[in-house]
């Protein structure tokens, strides 16, 4: 049964317009004509994988609270091998069998490496009830604790114990939509250089326009910066003092940029930085009286519009591609891990030209 959650909505949202229970939010638009679009970009049949190792930035100084991925051997309680690594099945099974098995477990940071964010990974503090005092709330008014909950004893309900989990909003519709169409790319780091820098509309508008660079309703546009380049090139020993402040990003403090945001109608947007706008930039706090965002972007995007953000993706190889052969378009195949209640998801997403 549809509920609608909310009495009033964030001015510039556009929540209620895929349904008062809507958990896409501008995935939406990849139609199956928007995927038909994606494949008429197909002339060779090359592809470029556009995830970076998942181990990459490497420690914890792009994140505090994000880590590398743990990977163990499983251990096997029936056979009894400490580390189901090289695990010789004639020694521990039965002497007539020649199998030799590894089998592995990982401990996972869902945002670390190449990632998408959730619709329920930012949300703001808004009236959305119209009573004169604001609730924590995420995109369509899906609630704090109540819609999002952790961490609780028992949250799904199955005996699994303390756990966090997304009821609503989490990455696995998504997954089960299947996240494929024509993907744009603008590449600003052949422009503007390695400076770290913000991009306003007017300069963003200049690059497209020498490049060619068109951006329909339900494209997913991808921005290349240069970190991803860097990234590599400090193969798990990234610089702390400088590692989200690589190359150009977009300005999310300029507010014509959000407008395009929405105007364009992109169904999704993506860099090969940490946060597809600036980290850490200096800005004056907001007022008590009047609190605003730390992130305009991800506010824009993730709590008003339902865009999700595509973070720290691989995308050297297929800007270099796509430069010499003066094209900025391709399919884009790009499915989140379809484990539910989760805020974000890494992926290995593939370009096709």
């Amino acid at each position: 049964m549809s509920t609608q959650r909310w009495k009033q909505r964030p001015p510039g949202s556009n929540w209620g317009e895929f349904g008062d229970d809507d958990e896409l939010g501008r995935i939406n638009l990849l139609t199956k004509h928007k995927v038909l679009e994606g494949i008429a970009e197909v002339q060779e049949g090359r592809t470029f994988g556009l995830s970076l190792p998942l181990d990459l930035p490497g420690g914890s100084s792009s994140n505090q609270r994000r880590y590398p991925p743990v990977v163990q051997p499983t251990e096997d309680l029936k056979h009894n091998p400490a580390s189901f690594y090289n695990m010789i099945a004639r020694e521990f099974i039965h002497p007539g069998f020649n199998d030799v098995w590894s089998d592995d477990q990982v401990t996972l940071w869902m945002q670390y490496s190449t990632q998408w964010d959730a619709l329920a990974h930012q949300g703001a503090e808004f009236d959305a009830d119209a009573d004169g005092v604001p609730e924590a709330v995420y995109y369509n008014g899906y609630r704090a604790h109540v819609d999002i909950v952790g961490p609780v004893e028992d949250a799904r309900g199955d005996g699994s114990g303390s756990t966090s989990v997304a009821r609503h909003l989490g990455m696995e519709h998504m997954a089960a939509h299947g996240v494929q169409g024509r993907g744009v790319l603008i590449d600003l780091s052949r422009h503007l250089g390695t400076a770290n820098q913000p991009v306003n509309l007017a300069t963003l508008q200049d690059i497209m326009n020498r490049d060619g660079i068109v951006v329909e309703p339900g494209d997913m546009v991808l921005l290349h910066t240069g970190t991803d380049k860097q990234l590599l090139e400090w193969n798990g020993r990234p610089d702390p003092a400088t590692v989200n402040q690589i190359g150009p990003y977009l300005d999310g403090y300029d507010p014509a940029v959000l407008q395009w945001i929405t105007d364009s109608q992109l169904s999704a947007l993506i860099s090969d930085n940490s946060a597809v706008e600036g980290v850490g930039m200096a800005r004056p706090a907001p007022d008590a009286e009047n609190p605003g965002t730390l992130l305009p972007i991800h506010h824009h995007c993730l709590f008003k519009l339902g865009v999700p953000l595509g973070e720290l993706w691989l995308l050297q190889d297929l800007a270099d591609w796509l430069h010499e052969h003066e094209r900025s378009r391709f399919l884009l195949t790009a499915p989140p891990l379809r484990l539910p209640g989760t805020q974000g998801s890494p992926l290995t997403p593939v370009a096709t030209v």
